[in-house]
């Protein structure tokens, strides 16, 4: 199963949010161990070193270049939405998309069958 790229601005934002509700960046950067310690321990006594953490790692994101968040949280892939498109395949992708509308229209393939195929074929562009 394909995982998709995790956004940095997603992971900064979400470890700023963590000093209200600490552990969802860690959640989102799969690492949902850490995310049920930092979680757990925010409604403890303890709660305030869980919360800066947080704080600290927001920075620490920010501070980070996009190159080395890449290799740290996406296997050293770039997100998808920075990959070049393919004009060639967008090309494709846009005429096979009307073709199953035209399926839709004409009562060969249900709404349910089209949003499949609709979906996948939009995955294949990013």
């Amino acid at each position: 199963m394909e995982q998709k790229s995790k956004s940095r601005s997603m992971a900064i934002a979400l470890a700023f949010a963590g000093t209200l509700l600490p552990g969802l960046h860690k959640f989102y950067l799969r690492q949902p161990g850490w995310g049920v310690v930092y979680l757990l321990s925010g409604f403890t006594h303890v709660g305030l070193i869980s919360r800066a953490a947080s704080f600290f790692e927001a920075i620490w994101y920010l501070n980070q270049g996009r190159d080395t968040f890449d290799q740290n949280y996406n296997n050293g892939i770039l997100p998808q939405s920075s990959a070049p498109v393919d004009a060639e395949q967008v090309s494709k992708v846009a005429e096979a998309l009307r073709e199953i509308d035209r399926l839709r229209q004409e009562g060969l393939i249900s709404e349910y069958e089209f949003e499949q195929k609709r979906r996948n074929l939009l995955d294949r562009i990013g």
